[in-house]
């Protein structure tokens, strides 16, 4: 008996985003989340360290201490997003494997495609955000942290002076107290003492202020008396003075002698030719190409053994990225000193990181079954 079926009775439609999708998609995020402020706050937690030195030495001041922490924050973020994501599909998969969830979806009829585009559905548009972080979000903040840095460091004098403190420059050679800072930033009746050369000096003034000269950084009293002599002896040059300067810092300290290519705006890498520009533009290029190589290794790599744990791969995973990290590094040192051409150290590592990722494809389902998948794609 022959039927006949309404036309398209028998075709179904898949939906664009199934429901394993938005659960490993979802999953992942999460854990992504998790990772990315652990490893954020470690490695902020030591440059807060440093830039609470300097704020406490004056270099830094209190009031932009807060916007570098953050700008520091978005940078840090942005450099370990890829490591992040690996680490979180490592976690992801790995305990879908010990809670024999991946069974359940094998036998479901779903394989590696399956798992790969619930997790690529998550890994693209993370990587395609990530070029915009990269190219333009990271080097923004490194510009203005450096631009904060320096108006701080122009402006530190002053801010090392309290009224009613005592306050050291030049390794402690210089020492002086002021009673009084008025809202133009002059000091009022003011002590020093000054061992800089051989005889100690002791100043009282009734005014004094921080100037810069091509020499250097100074401090110009006023209204006051010196007296100059060694200790242990009775020989004492006492001077009366309108205005008496003291040098306290080369200036050349508070100048950068090496630009900061990471935050030179991409627009200026682009059109530069130098080795270390090029350099600098594969570093942020391989932020997002790490995030799909890093998450394409992690899918195979994240099966463990009935034994093992969630974290079983683990090692092998942070093998695997510190390696690629390093050779990252590598390459772009190679590539300013010309060891190297500048398309190997752009491609090299990364064509790396896809055999690695193929192995390990090979080795979790055959090589018979990815010799038919690439023939397949390739047809």
């Amino acid at each position: 008996m022959e039927v006949n079926w309404p036309k398209g009775y028998k075709i179904e439609r898949r939906k664009l985003v199934t429901v394993l999708d938005k659960m490993i998609a979802l999953d992942l995020l999460k854990t992504l989340l998790s990772v990315l402020t652990v490893i954020v706050v470690i490695i902020v937690s030591r440059q807060f360290i440093r830039i609470l030195n300097r704020a406490i030495e004056g270099q830094v001041s209190t009031e932009t201490l807060l916007t570098i922490l953050g700008l520091k924050t978005i940078v840090a973020s942005i450099e370990f997003l890829p490591v992040a994501l690996f680490m979180a599909v490592l976690m992801v998969l790995g305990r879908m494997y010990r809670d024999q969830e991946m069974s359940a979806v094998s036998s479901a009829g779903g394989g590696a495609g399956t798992i790969y585009r619930a997790v690529f559905l998550l890994v693209f548009p993370l990587s395609i955000l990530a070029v915009g972080l990269s190219l333009y979000a990271a080097p923004w903040a490194e510009a203005k942290v450096d631009k904060l840095v320096h108006q701080d460091e122009e402006s530190a004098d002053v801010r090392g002076v309290a009224a009613g403190k005592f306050s050291e420059y030049s390794q402690g050679d210089l020492v002086f107290y002021v009673e009084k800072i008025s809202a133009d930033k002059q000091m009022h009746n003011v002590f020093v003492q000054d061992r800089q050369h051989k005889n100690v000096g002791i100043i009282n003034a009734k005014t004094a202020r921080f100037q810069n000269f091509p020499a250097g950084r100074f401090i110009i009293f006023e209204d006051g008396e010196r007296v100059q002599g060694q200790p242990g002896t009775l020989n004492y040059v006492i001077e009366q003075f309108i205005e008496y300067a003291v040098r306290i810092e080369d200036k050349r300290a508070v100048t950068y002698d090496k630009p900061n290519r990471q935050a030179i705006a991409i627009g200026l890498l682009w059109a530069s030719h130098e080795t270390p520009d090029i350099a600098e533009l594969q570093r942020r290029l391989s932020i997002p190409s790490g995030i799909l190589l890093l998450s394409f290794v992690a899918i195979p790599l994240a099966q463990i053994s009935p034994r093992g744990g969630v974290y079983g791969n683990m090692l092998v995973g942070f093998l695997i990225y510190f390696s690629y990290g390093n050779l990252i590094r590598v390459s772009q040192s190679w590539v300013i000193k010309e060891t190297i051409p500048d398309w190997l150290g752009g491609f090299g590592v990364n064509f790396l990181l896809l055999l690695i990722g193929g192995f390990l494809l090979a080795r979790l389902y055959g090589w018979q079954w990815l010799i038919m998948k690439v023939k397949e794609k390739v047809s």
